[in-house]
Parts: C-alpha cells; sequence; structure tokens
C-alpha cells in the first residue's frame, strides 16, 4: 500500500523500517481513538459542507463498525501499510471506494496522531486516577485500623519521637492528595482539542475546530496551530512530571516497607505467600515485591529527563523526533498501575506489630515528651531540656511512655475526614462523566 504522504517513488525498505520504528507496537492503543476522531471530523466536515450528508452517514456507519471490530477482535496493521491512520483509511476505502478517500481533507497525519495521543492519554490518566483513589482509601483504612498502634520515628535514620502506624499510612495518602492534585493539572493539559491545526499551520479549508472540541468532549481548544503542534512533546513531559511524582510516593513508601520487614525493624511482616526466599539460606523471606516497585518507579522518575532530552533544542514545528517519545510513555502508564495494584495486594495482607515502644531500647523516644511535660509545670523550655538530656547522659532518664498529642495532623488527631475531603475534592473535579457522555454520542448517532 503507498504511503499517505508517497508520491511516485517508493521508499527504501531499510528506511521504511527505521522510520515506522515501534509503530507497529503501539498503534494499537492508538486505534480506537483514531476512530473517535476521524467520527468527529467527519461530523465537522458535513457540516461545513466538504461532506455530503450521506457520505458521512456511510463513512460513520463504517468507522463504527471498524471500532466494534477493533473492541472484539484488537486491532492490527497489515503487511506494508505504515501506520493505524493508513489502515482504516484503507479499510474504508476498501469497504466505501472513493468516499473513504475523502476522510483525510482538512487533516494532516500531524493533528491526527496528536488527537489520538491526546484521546488516549485522557483515558489512560482516568484509569489511573480510579486506581490511586482505589490505593489511597485503603491507606486511609489501614490508618484508621492502626491509629493507636505506636512505633518508632526517625530522622537521619535515629530514633526520634514517637509515631504511630495511623500517622505513617495517612502520610502517604495524603501526599497521593498532592500527586492527584498534579496528575489533575496534567489532564488538564492534556484535555485541549488539537484537530485542525494540521501541519501546523492550519487550512484553507473553513473547518468549525469548536464543533470536533465539543464533539470529543475536550474542555477547550488549542487556539493557535502553531501551538497545537509544538504542545506535541510538552504535554507528554507533562504528564510524566506527573508520573513520576506518583512514584516517587510509591518508591518511599516501598523503601519504608523494606526497612519495616527487616528483623532489626520487626515492625511489619506479610504471609509467607507473599514473600520470596533464598536458594541457600532457608530462613530467607525477602520483599521481592516492594524492591522491584521501588526500582520501577526510579525508572518512572527518570521518564520527564528522557523526554526533555529527547525534545530539548527542537524549533518550532513538528519534527520526526516526537515519535519516539511515545516508546518511553505509554508503557510508563502500565509500570504504574502494575506498581499501585501490587501496593493494594501486599497491604491487604500486611501484618502489624502491636506494642513495639514497650521495648525499653525505645525509651529515649519520649525524651521530648519528657521535657514538654516539665515545660507544662513551669520550667523554661531551654532548661526542661538541659535538665532531660543531661539525665540521658548520666543513665537517669525516667520516662512514662503516656502521649499527649492533640493538634491537627499529629498521632492524636490524623484528620483522616479533611484529607479524605482534599482528595474527593480532586478525584471529583475531573470532567469523566462529560467526556463518556460526549463519546458515547459520537459512536451512537446513526
Amino acid at each position: 500500500m503507498n504511503k499517505l504522504w508517497q508520491k511516485n517513488i517508493p521508499v527504501h525498505e531499510a528506511v521504511e523500517r527505521f522510520t515506522t520504528a515501534s509503530d507497529r507496537q503501539f498503534d494499537p492503543l492508538l486505534a480506537p481513538f483514531d476512530i473517535l476522531g476521524s467520527l468527529a471530523h467527519i461530523r465537522m466536515l458535513a457540516a461545513v459542507g466538504l461532506l455530503a450528508e450521506a457520505e458521512q452517514k456511510q463513512l460513520a456507519t463504517a468507522l463504527r463498525e471498524i471500532y466494534q471490530h477493533i473492541a472484539e477482535k484488537g486491532f492490527a496493521l497489515e503487511p506494508g501499510v505504515e501506520d493505524v491512520h493508513s489502515q482504516i483509511e484503507l479499510w474504508l476505502t476498501q469497504k466505501l471506494g472513493d468516499i473513504g478517500k475523502k476522510i483525510h481533507s482538512g487533516r494532516s497525519r500531524n493533528d491526527q496522531v496528536l488527537v489520538d495521543i491526546k484521546l488516549f492519554l485522557r483515558a489512560e490518566i482516568e484509569t489511573l486516577v480510579h486506581e490511586l483513589y482505589s490505593f489511597f482509601q485503603k491507606l486511609i483504612q489501614l490508618s484508621e485500623q492502626h491509629r493507636d498502634d505506636l512505633m518508632p520515628g526517625y530522622t537521619h535514620l535515629q530514633l526520634a519521637m514517637p509515631s504511630s502506624f495511623g500517622l505513617w499510612f495517612s502520610a502517604y495518602a495524603e501526599s497521593l492528595v498532592d500527586d492527584m492534585r498534579i496528575l489533575r493539572a496534567a489532564f488538564d493539559v492534556v484535555n485541549k482539542n488539537p484537530l485542525g491545526s494540521a501541519a501546523g499551520y492550519g487550512s484553507s479549508f473553513p473547518l468549525n475546530r469548536k464543533m470536533t472540541t465539543a464533539l470529543l468532549g475536550f474542555d477547550d481548544l488549542h487556539y493557535n496551530v502553531m501551538y497545537a503542534q509544538m504542545s506535541r512533546g510538552k504535554t507528554e513531559k507533562i504528564v510524566a512530571q506527573a508520573l513520576s511524582n506518583i512514584a516517587a510516593t510509591l518508591g518511599r513508601l516501598a523503601m519504608d516497607v523494606c526497612l519495616y520487614m527487616n528483623p532489626h525493624f520487626n515492625f511489619i511482616r506479610l504471609p509467607d505467600e507473599f514473600t520470596t526466599g533464598s536458594s541457600i539460606m532457608p530462613h530467607k523471606k525477602n520483599p521481592d515485591v516492594f524492591e522491584l516497585i521501588r526500582a520501577r518507579c526510579n525508572q518512572l522518575q527518570a521518564l520527564p529527563y528522557e523526554i526533555t532530552v529527547m525534545t530539548t533544542n527542537l524549533p518550532s514545528g513538528y519534527h520526526r523526533d516526537l515519535q519516539l517519545i511515545k516508546e518511553h510513555l505509554f508503557p510508563a502508564f502500565q509500570l504504574l498501575k502494575d506498581c499501585v495494584q501490587m501496593f493494594d495486594l501486599m497491604f491487604t495482607h500486611l501484618e502489624v506489630r502491636k506494642n513495639i515502644l514497650d521495648d525499653p531500647q525505645y525509651k529515649y523516644l519520649f525524651s521530648v515528651e519528657e521535657v514538654n511535660r516539665r515545660v507544662l509545670q513551669g520550667i523554661p523550655f531551654r532548661d526542661a531540656y538541659r535538665q532531660v538530656g543531661q539525665e540521658i547522659e548520666e543513665g537517669r532518664f525516667q520516662y512514662s511512655g503516656e502521649l499527649h498529642h492533640t493538634h491537627e495532623g499529629s498521632i492524636g488527631n490524623l484528620c483522616l475526614d479533611d484529607i479524605k475531603r482534599m482528595m474527593e475534592t480532586q478525584v471529583n473535579s475531573f470532567p469523566f462523566e462529560k467526556i463518556h457522555q460526549a463519546l458515547q454520542q459520537l459512536l451512537a448517532e446513526a
């Protein structure tokens, strides 16, 4: 099959193989979104007089049939077909003849692939939001369950002050709130319509870009057609940064788990079926899942830099360099979802050790409590601090083990309802329902 851009001279086989790169691997992910973009595009073409109404209906029927076929049987490029756009246009021309060739009017492969990527990213973000919210709820539930189970808190990895498992779990829950806030901002960048920008310089056809914006459920347009094309690479980098933030939270939590499962800490444990062993050391119970999560999350934190390096110093306009971004970004969503799902599974079976602070080795955790107790009796803080410090040095320190933490966010007042409220505000701010309604209408209309 001739390429969409091909004239009379066929491209050299080695050039074709090199330039198509990993398209055959990743184009199936874009196929349903390419059809959605085309459905909106032909509706607009008919509205501005570039397609007859009967032609638009024929194209729409064929596109919906292809969409259903992909949903049921998947998508694959036929031999000799360059990309997803070419494959779908080939099917249309095979079915409808010359009418199928009209689908490309007023559109370039540039804005076609850009709208596909936008729709793909939008859908992937939605799935990730639901996965994150589910794990957030697990963390809140564990925080409530273990609010009174104390554990050591550390600074510099040295004993610091009493903490609790309730505080530990909800700290990561609130971290996910900020990660969700950044993901929401990335979603806003994604949720703009580039269709109609063509190759970055618009079209002399009287296109109605606001119409396709509404049909596809976008919040707004990329108005400047040149910037619409310049947004490719930038959009992906912004999304990658949002994924990186989530990965940073999960990676840090995974490191905590690896430490706390260590016998020298011995704060938490998992049933044997959730750990792995050693080929020569029969006592080993390794936290391999969390070590792999840690590594995966470190890998994901490199993603924004990888995209930055690929796009640095590109001038305005489209460049083929941008094609390579999907090889790095597209798999990142599944990697991150896998990490979240494994955390959810493992934490469902996590066992928390009780009465950890009864061990005398943790007595100095209560030194601040003793200083504060004396301050409340009227002793100036600096004097109370010196007194307790001297008693520790001389081996005379005594402590009661009682804790009186009442301020917001402390171990005695976790403010879980407030943390849940913040997360629900972020999750509910995503316009997923509006998008679903728009796309369902696009697929359902006769």
